[in-house]
This record gives C-alpha cells, sequence and structure tokens, in this order.
C-alpha cells in the first residue's frame, strides 16, 4: 500500500512539473541564478552595501553582455531562419542530382544491360522520376512551410517568454534581498530544527557548493562556445559566433547537446560549402574541442562533483525533455548535480549517491 501511494504521488509530481512547466520554469531558474549570485551579495553586506543594491548591480552587470550578444546574433539568426527555404531547395536538387546517377537512358540500357537492371531496381524509369520530381516538391513546400510555421511559433510565444523573463528577473532580486533572512526566521523559530547552529552551516555549505559548480560549469561552457567561435572564425566558417553561442549552451546537455551540435554543425558546413569533403570540417572541429573539454577540462576541474553515471544522466535528460521541453534539456544536468550536493550535504543515504556517481 505504501508503494502503491509512493508511485501515485511520483506521478502527480511528475504532471505537475508538466502541466505547471511555465510557472515553475522561472522559479526554477531564478533559484539557479540565486544560488550563483548569493555569494557575492553576502560578500557585499559585510562590507555594508545593502543587498538590494548589489542584487541589482549583479543582475545588470550579467544582463549587459547578454544584450549585446543577443543584438550580435539577432541578424544571423534572421538571416537563417529566411534561408531555410532556400536550403531546402539546394538540398533537394542535390539529392537529386545524387539520385540522378542511378537512372540512364534506353539506349544506355541497350549497350550494358547491368546498368539497365540497376536501373530498374532504383527507380529509374520515367513514371518514377516523375514522382521522385513531385514528392521532392512535396518535401521542399513541407520544409518551407515548418519554416513559417517556426517563424510564426517564435512571434507567438515571445510575449509568454517576455513574461517569464520578466517574473525570473524580479523573484531573483527578492530572493537574494530577503531570501537569507527568510531562512534565518525558519531555522530560528521552526521546533523541527534543533541543531541552530549546525542547520546555519549546513546552509552555508551548501550555497557555496552550489554556486562554485554553477559558476565553473558556466565559465566552461562559455570558453569552449568562445573556443569554437574562435576556430570557426579561422577557418572561415559564416556566423561564427552563433555556432559558439550555441555549443556553449548545448553544452549544458552532455551527450544530447554534443549529438545536437555536430548536427546543426553538418547543416551549416553543407549550406555553406555544399556537398564536397570540407563541408564536414565545422563538425570535426567542434568534435575535436568538445572531446577535450569532455574528457579533460572538465573532469579534472570539478572532480567528484560532475560524477554521473551515463544511463542516470540520460534517464534524467529524457525525463526532463519531455517535461519541460529544450529549457528542460539545458537545466537537467544542473538540477541533478545540485540535487547530488545538496543531498550529500544532508545526510541522506550514502547508496544513492554511489549510484549515481557510478562510473562507466
Amino acid at each position: 500500500m505504501t508503494r502503491m501511494l509512493q508511485g501515485l504521488l511520483t506521478l502527480a509530481l511528475l504532471y505537475t512539473l508538466y502541466f505547471a512547466k511555465t510557472l515553475l520554469v522561472p522559479i526554477v531558474v531564478a533559484l539557479l541564478l540565486t544560488l550563483l549570485l548569493i555569494p557575492a551579495v553576502n560578500f557585499f553586506h559585510r562590507y555594508h552595501i545593502p543587498r538590494a543594491l548589489s542584487a541589482v548591480v549583479l543582475l545588470c552587470s550579467m544582463a549587459v553582455p547578454f544584450t549585446v550578444l543577443g543584438m550580435e546574433l539577432a541578424e544571423p539568426i534572421q538571416k537563417w531562419a529566411q534561408r531555410l527555404p532556400e536550403l531546402s531547395a539546394t538540398f533537394t536538387q542535390q539529392i537529386d542530382s545524387m539520385t540522378s546517377t542511378w537512372n540512364v537512358s534506353p539506349e544506355e540500357e541497350q549497350e550494358d544491360p547491368s546498368r539497365a537492371f540497376f536501373s530498374r531496381l532504383f527507380g529509374g524509369g520515367d513514371d518514377d522520376d516523375e514522382e521522385m520530381v513531385d514528392e521532392n516538391n512535396a518535401v521542399t513546400e513541407r520544409i518551407t512551410q515548418g519554416g513559417v510555421e517556426i517563424m510564426v511559433y517564435m512571434l507567438a510565444a515571445t510575449p509568454i517568454f517576455l513574461a517569464q523573463l520578466v517574473t525570473c528577473l524580479t523573484l531573483t532580486i527578492f530572493l537574494l534581498v530577503f531570501g537569507a533572512r527568510l531562512f534565518d526566521s525558519a531555522i530560528v523559530y521552526l521546533p523541527q530544527v534543533t541543531n541552530k547552529s549546525g542547520a546555519h552551516g549546513l546552509i552555508d555549505t551548501i550555497e557555496i557548493e552550489l554556486s562554485r559548480y554553477i559558476l565553473t560549469v558556466s565559465v566552461i561552457n562559455s570558453l569552449l562556445g568562445l573556443s569554437t567561435a574562435i576556430a570557426f572564425w579561422l577557418i572561415g566558417v559564416e556566423d561564427a559566433l552563433l555556432w559558439g553561442v550555441l555549443v556553449g549552451l548545448l553544452n549544458f546537455a552532455p551527450y544530447v547537446g554534443m549529438f545536437i551540435g555536430l548536427s546543426l554543425l553538418a547543416l551549416a558546413g553543407l549550406a555553406q560549402y555544399g556537398f564536397v569533403l570540407f563541408a564536414m570540417v565545422p563538425a570535426l572541429v567542434y568534435f575535436v574541442i568538445n572531446g577535450i573539454e569532455a574528457q579533460f577540462v572538465t573532469p579534472t576541474i570539478l572532480g567528484k562533483h560532475m560524477r554521473l553515471n551515463p544511463l542516470v544522466l540520460m534517464i534524467w535528460l529524457i525525463i526532463w525533455a519531455w517535461l519541460w521541453g529544450v529549457v528542460g534539456v539545458l537545466l537537467a544536468v544542473p538540477l541533478l548535480v545540485c540535487i547530488k550536493l545538496a543531498a550529500s550535504q544532508l545526510n541522506v543515504p550514502g547508496h544513492w549517491i554511489k549510484i549515481i556517481e557510478t562510473r562507466a
């Protein structure tokens, strides 16, 4: 009976997270931003600088670079959105040219019966040619329509995004200003907390560890994106800054982010260079840089904090991708590491942490 209730509570929690994602996403992002900035706010508070002032200054110092970066990326994003129909048509033509190599004329069929056999085997008749052209045109129309639908969806989602952004920033300021005093009051007045001094030390340790992890991962991913952008600029890839920012964001989702990044860069290389071998160079360069970061840089800097079993991590990513989509994929790993660090400090049974940290 107890296990049945636990299963029902788990399902209720999952569906609550799914249906309330519009409300919960800005709250979770605000909590992560608070964990990132709270040590700096506490540091300035020791020198009698008001929490409200330091919180606003810190958020503005973060918002200004992101705003400038967004303005720089607005034109490339718009350009690639407009190029989508053209690229789909180009790819269709290239595929047509590749498949047309299997088609031969009647004279060539008489000269070489084997070629005629393979031509018929792989659909080389005139009727098949017409059907292939019709299918390619239909694919092009669907891709073009899909690009238009994406633009309409982005325009429709803009007000929701702005509302979530304002909610996130406002909640972050309130957490930075009033959160510390609220936690102190909870420790003092709640009768369930018997060891008051130990609770204060535990909260401080959790804040420092989580802030250090979030800051370290953010710096590593930013350097990965910057290195990728510089490498792309040196080899002449168009919109190198856009791809650098993209791979930096995708790196918050291990394995899945790398696969998506390789796929997008392969398509970008084909769009710029055509169906030639050099078109795979951007994806190869990113693969090498990402491999160095994933195999040497991140494990060396983070150590045991980033020790996560790949199977557990992949299941966790799938769950959060279903719950919150792309945002869930980006937030999944920071959330898992935060839960693991908090659980280790709260003396949660160690076997759960050991399972999560099981080596591949």
